[in-house]
Order: structure tokens, then C-alpha cells, then sequence
């Protein structure tokens, strides 16, 4: 097949903007569409993090015990509202068959090349010039925790990410204490992933928006209704406004991909997963990335403030502020940094964001068999800032016939679960 001229991107997020920088480079005409101006979504209140170290998906052996048992605690890390949803059901079920020692196994070295893959896109970008200077540090991530029983779950990670060759050490609490000083005393120790870095995403975003809109990339502010199809391939996309004849498709829409793929009678199973963010913008005192283990907070030390970020709920697409999640990522905050105290109104300020999550944790990259013209670039979960270079990249190569930077095969759109 031809290479198109004209590829229209549904998304705004950094995968379809990312997906864009790649394409315009290569002198493709490329059109997005995104409703929505404001910056806001998860691309916008993500921890930040390029993350090789996170090779466990979120599907994995015990999570769903953890999440019955979270169910009805609304402030727990890892929350599902409890709901008779057929899709949603249909999602859980695909999930716990996700959830084994095989397909986990399986996924780690996968998720693991394609985690390298976007970081050293992040560089390449970085070292181009095109967005200017942007924050890239390698400072690594450090996994703090107060159990013993988180401690040896996170060892079990770390020997898995070693012997995949990523960067580890293990500081005692005195070296923890230089790397961050004034922490609770109370915390028994630390893993720190040397291999992982971090950034700004506010930064970003709006460097890499104007550096497409300078390039030529149209920016459509306009809500996709459906689409004009001919046979097996796509033709026309139909706004609420007008009508723009296309060669190519690309669905990067994050947690509403699910429901522009069912209008093409595609089954793409994917659930929304909220995540919320505190930023505060004055000095903490934090000085290196790190995850709270129990709570599950992301905590990032970004151009200008300090991003306090975490949970996952599955209550299905809404931007309602549940109160209760974002006072325990507060306390969870406040006990590891207790220097720290955030105010009513930096909570009162929290934002959330829609993470569009596959049963098995995987993204969905590439074409479904019953369209042509059609590419897949969602369901990342909590990977999507880290991985929305390498998604970027690889869509690029899907649509210009070029040879994949890796293989594609388990992120197949088509695959079975």
C-alpha cells in the first residue's frame, strides 16, 4: 500500500502529538483533532516519569484480590466502583484471565525494550533543538517504603529489572537520607532505579503543540461524531461542525478510543482509569523522584513545583474530584515528608486525568484487520507520558511501510485475551 499524504489524528494528547512530530518530519500532511483547549487531561497531570523500571503491567497475579478488597474504600490506591456495566464486565473478566505469572512474565522484557525505546526518543528530541530546552533528568526513582512486606514485593521487581540489565542500587538509610534528606523516620528503606529519569509535562506539551502548529499540523477544535467508510477503508471523518476527507486514521483519543472504535464495530477493550495530581509551587525540599509504595504516590520534583500524583480508579469516563483520594495522597505525602504540609488550597486545586487502560496492561499499537487505513494508539495506563515517543515513532512507521523499531505483535489491536 501506498504511503498516504493526508493522515488525520484523533487526539491531542502526547501520543497524537507525538504521532505528529514524527509524521510531519517525514512531509506528510497531518490534521488533529481535539475538542478540548484547555490543558487538561492525563497528558497534562501525569507524574512526568520515563519509567524502564515499571516492567510489571497492571494486570498482574493479585491485583484483583486487591481490588475486591479495595472496592468499597474510595480512598484506597487502587479503586473500582462497583457497577452493571456489560462492558465494563466484559473488561473485568479479560483482565483476571490477563492476570497470570505466564502473560506476566511474557510482558516484562516487552514493556521493558519499548520503556527504552521512548527514552531515548525523549533524548533524540531533546537533542534536536525543535522544543528548545526542556527538564530531562536522570535522577533515577526511588521506591520508598514503610513495610516489610512492600520492601520484598519491590525486591522481587528490582531482581526481575537487574537481570533485564536496568539499573539498580540499593542505598541504606544513610545514604537514602543524602540522596533525600528529612524523611520520616519511620520508613525502613529504598530501591532506587538509576535508569529512570523525568520531566515536566506542562512543559512539554505546549513546546511540542507550537512546534507542530509552526511546522504546519492543522489543530481541529472540534468533536468527532463518526465516521464515512468505503468497504474497508476509511474516507471521511464528520465533526459537529463539518466534514474532512482522509487517507489515514489514527485513533489516539485515550480512554474514549474505546467508544469511537465501537462505532466502527471494532472491539477495543479499554476502561478509564483516573489519576489525580497535587501540585505544589514552592520549595519542598524534594530533590529526587520517588513512588510512596503503600499509598502508590508518585512524587516529582518538576520545572518550578513539586508534583504530588497517584491512584488508579475505575469508575468509568467522569472528572469528578473524589475529596477522600485526593486527602490520601495528602496524607501519604505528608508521612514520608514530614516537613510537609499542603494547604487547603493546593487541594482544593487537584486535577485528575482519564489513563486508558487494556485488560492486560499493554497498549494497543497498530492496525485492526478490519480497517486499512486505521491505527490504534492507546490503552498505555499509567505508561502513556513515558511511552508516547515510542508510540509516536512506531505509528509513523506503521503508516509510512517502514520496517517497525520493534516488534509489534503484543500490542496488537486485534489480540485475544
Amino acid at each position: 500500500m501506498a504511503s498516504p499524504k493526508k493522515v488525520s489524528i484523533i487526539g491531542g494528547g502526547i501520543q497524537g502529538l507525538c504521532i505528529a512530530y514524527y509524521l510531519k518530519k517525514e512531509g506528510l500532511e497531518v490534521s488533529i483533532f481535539e475538542p478540548k483547549t484547555a490543558e487538561t487531561g492525563a497528558s497534562y497531570v501525569n507524574a512526568g516519569y520515563l519509567t524502564p523500571s515499571h516492567i510489571i503491567p497492571l494486570a498482574a497475579p493479585g491485583m484483583i484480590s486487591k481490588g475486591l478488597k479495595w472496592m468499597l474504600n474510595s480512598s484506597s490506591p487502587f479503586y473500582v466502583k462497583p457497577r452493571i456495566d456489560r462492558a465494563f464486565l466484559k473488561w473485568s473478566w479479560r483482565f483476571y484471565k490477563s492476570s497470570t505469572l505466564q502473560k506476566v512474565t511474557a510482558a516484562i522484557p516487552v514493556i521493558k525494550e519499548i520503556n527504552l525505546l521512548s527514552e531515548q526518543c525523549f533524548k533524540e528530541i531533546l537533542l534536536s533543538g525543535d522544543l528548545g530546552d526542556f527538564q530531562l533528568d536522570h535522577h533515577g526513582l526511588l521506591m520508598l517504603f514503610k513495610t516489610k512486606a512492600a520492601g520484598e514485593t519491590e525486591n522481587e521487581v528490582a531482581k526481575k529489572a537487574a537481570n533485564l540489565g536496568l539499573q539498580v542500587s540499593y542505598p541504606n538509610l544513610e545514604e537514602l537520607n543524602s540522596l533525600q534528606p528529612q524523611l520520616s523516620k519511620d520508613i525502613l528503606g529504598g530501591i532506587l532505579y538509576d535508569c529512570d529519569s523525568h520531566t515536566t509535562p506542562t512543559e512539554i506539551m505546549p513546546k511540542l503543540k507550537k512546534r507542530l502548529q509552526d511546522s504546519g499540523v492543522k489543530f481541529i477544535t472540534e468533536k468527532v461524531c463518526r465516521f464515512e467508510q468505503n468497504k474497508n477503508e476509511l474516507t471521511a471523518i464528520v465533526t459537529n461542525k463539518n466534514k474532512y476527507l482522509t487517507e489515514e486514521v489514527v485513533i489516539a483519543a485515550g480512554a474514549w478510543s474505546g467508544q469511537l472504535a465501537k462505532q466502527l464495530h471494532i472491539d477495543l477493550s479499554l476502561e478509564a482509569g483516573k489519576g489525580y495530581r497535587i501540585d505544589v509551587h514552592r520549595e519542598t525540599g524534594i530533590k529526587i523522584p520517588a513512588i510512596l509504595m503503600e499509598a502508590k504516590v508518585a512524587v516529582t520534583p518538576m520545572k518550578g513545583f513539586t508534583r504530588f500524583a497517584g491512584t488508579m480508579e475505575l469508575s468509568g469516563i467522569n472528572t469528578t474530584i473524589r475529596k477522600e483520594r485526593v486527602n490520601a495522597i495528602v496524607k501519604a505525602a505528608e508521612a514520608y515528608y514530614p516537613g510537609l504540609k499542603i494547604t487547603a488550597a493546593e487541594k482544593e486545586a487537584a486535577a485528575s486525568g482519564m489513563r486508558p487502560v487494556s485488560p492486560d496492561g499493554l497498549p494497543y499499537i497498530g492496525r485492526p484487520k478490519a480497517i486499512k487505513n486505521l491505527c490504534f494508539a492507546t490503552g498505555h495506563a499509567m505508561m502513556g507520558w513515558s511511552l508516547g515517543p515510542a508510540t509516536g515513532k512506531l505509528i509513523s512507521e506503521i503508516i509510512l511501510n517502514k520496517k517497525p523499531s520493534m516488534d509489534l505483535t503484543p500490542f496488537d489491536p486485534n489480540r485475544k485475551f
